[in-house]
């Protein structure tokens, strides 16, 4: 299985001639192109800098085969267009992508500010091994190869990361939603994160396209 990060949330998994896109979002410049070769698309949550609406629907336009799986609230741009080839998830369900089993998790994103509503959101583990959460340190009850962890952003707090890191103890860690955090603040954040600071598990800054073997 071969991972490559993409700019903030975005992240693409191959396996044999399978190719699953996760939350290609408005911040992430070449989400296009990116779904024109992914085989489906899986959504955390549907907040923009995850969900590139203008893309997607571009990509299930010209795509026949093209699957979208995310909460139903993410989904709503495409739920009459393409209601065929738009499915809704939930914590619990499992499905398949080609070879890859995905199992659905999460259920809540983090609280921005309480003032501000709440929103669905779901953390994918992809083939038994990689774990997207989203927007969320909700902990898998599951064993976890590589976490996708967030590094960055308004909910983002270091001692929640920390400890879900702990709480999922995965063997190795990509820091993952990036965007709203300078590289010195990526670098200090993982640096914490990983072995040596306040976790025993190795934590990488991928630069976009960069790719791993998992």
């Amino acid at each position: 299985m071969r991972l490559t990060k993409h700019v903030h949330a975005c992240v693409e998994i191959a396996h044999g001639g399978d190719l699953l896109l996760i939350d290609p979002g408005a911040y992430t410049p070449d989400a296009a192109e990116l779904l024109d070769r992914a085989h489906a698309v899986l959504l955390t949550h549907a907040h923009p800098d995850h969900v590139h609406a203008d893309a997607i629907a571009g990509a299930l336009a010209s795509r026949p085969g093209l699957r979208v799986y995310g909460p139903a609230s993410a989904l709503a741009p495409w739920a009459a267009p393409f209601a065929d080839r738009a499915t809704a998830v939930e914590p619990g369900d499992a499905f398949r992508v080609g070879g890859l089993e995905v199992t659905v998790h999460g259920g809540t994103h983090a609280v921005i500010h309480p003032d501000l509503p709440g929103v669905a959101n779901v953390g994918y583990l992809v083939g038994d091994r990689v774990f997207h959460p989203g927007d969320s340190y909700e902990v898998p009850a599951v064993d976890v190869e590589l976490l996708l962890v967030p590094v960055s952003g308004p909910w983002m707090k270091l001692a929640e990361a920390v400890d879900f890191v702990r709480a999922v103890a995965p063997r190795r860690a990509v820091g993952i939603h990036e965007l709203a955090a300078s590289d010195f603040g990526m670098r200090l954040v993982a640096t914490r994160l990983s072995e040596g600071g306040l976790t025993p598990t190795p934590v990488e800054l991928l630069a976009p396209g960069e790719a791993i073997e998992v």
